[in-house]
């Protein structure tokens, strides 16, 4: 596929004009002294898209994303979601806290994943622009709400910095013990949306350990060596080197699905960095929190078309998201995802981009 970064436009507020639930549906535009864009929408909280400049000062969409409201609400790979209440899979939609056993809507596979049916990447989420570069949403996800316990309130914060930064930073309360696992679900391709597969960019993740799954993509509870497998990206390698190897958690997860348990960092060392090998971008991902879920787009349906008519297939797009680790509730020995009554959660992550 030719490069071509003009292709790509970005949206316009007339397409998102809708009401959903009764509730209006806005578009947030943020640019920065460096020229870059990025473009939120408070349904769903979703980053619709990030315009960055290439090595040839080229402005290149670098997430995949919709024109449209309707092209966003319709797909369910969550292209840039704020997804919760617990993002990530909890096995068989069960857990127990506090001695009381909770059900939650099973909705991938035996599982449930990303907070459930009715998640947090569907509701239209109260938004207020406070200047050029920030953007701040809330909502209620209310008791029993997917089955979850506990009033929760949310709020989240979009920042995009001078130095090419989008932070976003998620906080939350309850007046009820709960658990609470919020990330973003964006999509990268860093050779620009629509411009082919992702398996030459190159990813470095300072992990290494990582959790194993089952067939159905649950952690086994295992937290295992990342050496002497096709999960050492301790030293940057291509995604494509051995993303087909014949290992059985590949096949678990038709390729890379899985939770990285990340090294001890400063907040200023990067967790993980991808280069995409024909535009030069450069992102880096910052977190606070233990792990990283990488995802290679091995699920992606191939029928949705994103933005310039270019249709989602398999492996052209990739995710980071950063995250406590997938089924904790039902794991001990995994960093706890409880959240009680006046505690603050309160995590930041940080994909930067450069050339």
């Amino acid at each position: 596929m030719v490069y071509n970064p003009a292709a790509i436009t970005i949206p316009q507020a007339s397409a998102f004009n809708r009401k959903i639930a009764g509730k209006q549906i806005e578009l947030y535009h943020l640019k920065n002294k460096a020229g870059m864009q990025v473009v939120i929408t408070n349904f769903g909280g979703y980053l619709v898209g990030a315009w960055v400049p290439d090595k040839k000062g080229r402005l290149t969409s670098v997430t995949v994303g919709f024109d449209t409201i309707e092209g966003l609400a319709k797909q369910t790979s969550y292209y840039g979601a704020i997804v919760g209440r617990y993002a990530n899979r909890i096995a068989k939609g069960k857990f127990t806290l506090d001695g009381q056993k909770y059900n939650l809507p099973i909705n991938n596979g035996p599982n449930s994943l990303h907070g459930g049916k009715a998640n947090f990447s569907y509701k239209v989420w109260d938004a207020k622009q406070l200047d050029d570069q920030t953007v701040v949403l809330e909502t209620l996800s209310e008791h029993t709400e997917e089955g979850y316990p506990g009033n929760l309130k949310v709020k989240v914060t979009y920042t995009l910095t001078d130095n090419n930064e989008i932070t976003i930073a998620y906080e939350a309360t309850t007046d009820r013990t709960t658990v609470v696992n919020l990330t973003n679900h964006a999509y990268f391709n860093l050779n620009g949306e629509g411009n082919g597969d992702i398996l030459y960019h190159v990813v470095q993740i300072n992990a290494s350990h990582y959790t194993p799954i089952d067939s159905t993509l649950i952690p086994t509870g295992e937290i295992a060596p990342v050496k002497d497998t096709p999960f050492d990206f301790v030293n940057p390698e291509r995604i494509g080197k051995r993303i087909n190897s014949d290992h059985a958690q590949l096949k678990f997860g038709n390729g890379y699905d899985h939770n990285f348990v990340l090294n001890r960092h400063g907040a200023h060392v990067p967790v993980a960095t991808v280069t995409g090998d024909v535009t030069g971008i450069k992102l880096e991902v910052f977190t606070d929190q233990p792990g990283l879920q990488f995802y290679t787009g091995n699920f992606t349906p191939g029928t949705n078309l994103t933005r310039g008519n270019v249709k989602d297939t398999m492996r052209t797009a990739f995710a980071m998201e950063t995250q406590h680790f997938p089924d904790s509730p039902n794991k001990p020995n995994f960093p706890s995802t409880v959240l009680k009554p006046g505690e603050v959660y309160n995590t930041q992550t940080t994909y930067k981009f450069s050339v």
